[in-house]
């Protein structure tokens, strides 16, 4: 214990009386001469800001945000305006005049086309009003992610520490065992012991050796998994700082009595807000469908024009004097002559322009549409919608239960973690005094190398056990505090 407490000043007092200048030499310089510590708040926000599934998530309420957006914009009048250029022969209808006509032409025309719903039973108010729901929804969905995979590395980078506890007790387990093998050897030499205790001791320091070399290898294991939830290269440098666990901040379990925190649970927790906009979702769908069944009343118009290559009018007039006939007056013909200049029209073609002034056209009108029948499909997505609002209530009934357990048993955990963590306490006292009796009894001779072995083992499972239930009382007491809706704090 007194060697822990050493490595663990030595450490602290290391990092808090390196300069700043150093440092600042160190930034400008770009040479990095320590590897940076990763404390929790910044593994979070990384993670939050590079995991994919989180990206993934974000684009899909982008997606929900288009459709809220589109659906608001259905509500306005359309227009559209349509054009046409076309080389007709044979019999075809005259695009100007709408005669039957069998010549060959060039054709082309312009309309300008609007619509509006004036009343349909608050459809499309209410389709809106679902798709803003979901758009909600979509937002509460990636909310409740972050909060899951903040979670999730809050719990890896526990681990991270535990298994860092766990090598720094390895390490001074073979610490004490190789000053032990020392002290041992040099009494063996003197003929004060057997050569049995050194080769005994040789042995527990392999055992301690296996023992430290895997606390190493669960060190890089746990970093490599927080890198993964991060979404970091595995092969980029990282290491985490180690706060002493004793110095976390945790709330004070009478404090989280699992009914109040259940109460701010409902209240806070994304999932909850996202059953909630899920229902008002299906809501609105279900009264926009309803809406449907009932008759639309609209207006609409149009503007439009046309032009036909043969189309032709009136020039001016040709008059003649010429005789219009002969005539049979007794067997004599006479040539029979106008009383007046006898006018012909000259024709032309129309003007391109003139023909767009000419037969331009208007229309303006109201329409009513009436569903009848059609094979029940309105009434059926109706009876539909009031079915997906019978499942988001179950749904929402579905969390709240499984929060409100899921708390309750976290709750149940943190008090059973708290009384092993001082029933652990207790055990590692306990056995640090037989420790401690077992070496004096051993440095006078009164106990073999294996029954102090045998104490030494003991001591450290104790102290392992006891970190063990301090970061898992630790943890559990943190989940009650996500719950409650603080976040993660350590």
């Amino acid at each position: 214990m007194v060697e822990r407490l050493y490595i663990r000043m030595l450490y602290f007092c290391q990092m808090r009386y390196i300069s700043y200048p150093f440092f600042a030499f160190i930034c400008l310089c770009k040479t990095v001469t320590a590897q940076e510590k990763w404390d929790l708040r910044k593994i979070v926000d990384y993670a939050l800001v590079n995991n994919i599934s989180i990206k993934q998530l974000d684009v899909q309420s982008a997606i929900s945000g288009l459709n809220y957006k589109q659906t608001k914009l259905n509500q306005y009048p359309n227009a559209s305006v349509s054009g046409s250029t076309a080389f007709n022969s044979g019999r075809n209808q005259d695009p100007t005049s709408f005669n039957l006509i069998t010549q060959s032409y060039l054709s082309a025309g312009l309309q300008l086309q609007t619509s509006a719903d004036i009343f349909n039973w608050f459809s499309k108010r209410n389709t809106i009003l679902a798709y803003e729901w979901q758009y909600e929804a979509a937002k509460a969905s990636a909310d409740k992610l972050r909060n899951d995979i903040a979670l999730t590395v809050a719990n890896n980078y526990l681990q991270v520490l535990l298994a860092r506890e766990q090598e720094n007790i390895a390490q001074v387990q073979l610490k004490q065992t190789q000053a032990q093998l020392a002290n041992t050897r040099k009494l063996v030499n003197a003929g004060a012991l057997a050569e049995l205790n050194a080769s005994e001791l040789e042995s527990q320091e392999a055992l301690d050796s296996a023992n430290y070399i895997t606390a190493k290898g669960s060190v890089i294991q746990s970093l490599l998994v927080l890198k993964a939830y991060m979404n970091m290269d595995a092969a980029a440098p990282f290491d985490v700082a180690v706060p002493p666990v004793e110095l976390i901040p945790i709330e004070n379990i009478a404090d989280l009595q699992p009914d109040a925190v259940y109460a701010l649970a409902v209240k806070n927790l994304p999932q909850q807000r996202v059953n909630d906009f899920k229902l008002r979702a299906a809501q609105s769908f279900a009264a926009a469908a309803k809406g449907t069944m009932y008759p639309t009343i609209g207006a609409f118009g149009s503007l439009g024009s046309g032009f036909n290559s043969q189309s032709r009018d009136i020039r001016g007039f040709t008059f003649s004097n010429d005789s219009i006939g002969k005539v049979q007056v007794n067997g004599t013909s006479y040539s029979v002559y106008p009383n007046q200049p006898f006018a012909n029209p000259v024709y032309g073609k129309t003007a391109f322009f003139n023909q767009w002034n000419q037969n331009f056209r208007q229309s303006i009108g109201l329409s009513l549409s009436i569903p009848i029948f059609n094979g029940a499909q309105l009434r059926s997505n109706y009876q539909r919608s009031k079915l997906d609002i019978r499942n988001a209530e179950l749904q929402q009934a579905a969390d709240n239960m499984q929060i409100k357990q899921d708390i309750y048993q976290a709750y149940n955990a943190a008090t059973v973690a708290l009384e092993k963590f001082n029933a652990s306490e207790k055990s590692v006292a306990a056995a640090q005094r037989t420790y401690d009796y077992a070496q004096k009894r051993y440095s006078v001779g009164m106990m073999g190398t294996f029954e102090l072995i045998t104490q030494q083992n003991n001591l450290f499972r104790a102290k392992l056990q006891q970190v063990l239930n301090q970061f898992d009382y630790v943890f559990k007491v943190k989940v009650l505090e996500f719950y409650r809706g603080q976040g993660l704090k350590l």
